[in-house]
């Protein structure tokens, strides 16, 4: 139907998340229409991201260096660690302002159908972290839906025989829904309602 490169560059922009083919075509012919220099500025961000961004060796957030700014802050309380699916997450906790500890990112959520299984995430960092950081507190904060509730209760029966204190956020979200969608009032009184989780 187009040219190669624009067919191509249109498939491309189908394949990210949230673009179908009709906004793929409008993104393309945008940037086909933009000036040079504007095409290559988006294509260097995109090379930039790939070659200076990786994981946090410490909580699995994105970060430049060794550990992300988050576990580099000295001011953020060690002894609390919320622990998320996906480190846009943290973004989503971080707009409330209500919440100063640290954070672990799972990578995912429980899925059994999707082959996610407790191997697939980052618990087992999570277990040592207990160990080494003297951690009182977990906020489990998963997203409110199947996933999430099944990964939330499968931490719980882990943690709580390990004397570690378990919270879950409190419901103020709607089920079914992404962290990431949340608007910071609502996220921010389902952070300050949350509640312990028994074993």
């Amino acid at each position: 139907m187009f040219a190669l490169p624009i067919q191509e560059l249109v498939d491309e922009l189908g394949r990210l998340p949230g673009v179908g083919p009709r906004s793929a075509q409008r993104i393309a012919f945008y940037l086909l229409e933009a000036d040079r220099e504007s095409a290559l500025r988006l294509a260097q961000a995109i090379v930039e991201v790939k070659d200076r961004i990786r994981l946090c060796e410490r909580c699995f957030n994105v970060a430049e260096t060794e550990l992300c700014t988050i576990c580099s802050d000295s001011r953020r309380d060690r002894s609390v660690i919320c622990v998320v699916e996906d480190p846009r997450d943290i973004v989503a906790v971080e707009r409330t302002r209500e919440f100063h500890g640290t954070y672990h990112v799972l990578g995912g959520a429980l899925s059994p159908i999707d082959g996610v299984g407790p191997e697939q995430l980052r618990v087992r960092p999570l277990l040592v972290r207990l160990g080494v950081e003297g951690v009182v507190e977990v906020i489990l904060c998963t997203n409110p839906n199947l996933e999430g509730e099944a990964t939330a209760m499968y931490l719980a029966r882990l943690l709580v025989p390990l004397g570690v204190k378990v919270t879950r956020i409190a419901s103020g979200l709607p089920v079914g829904g992404d962290l990431e969608y949340a608007d910071e009032l609502t996220l921010g009184r389902a952070i300050e309602g949350r509640r312990e989780v028994s074993g």
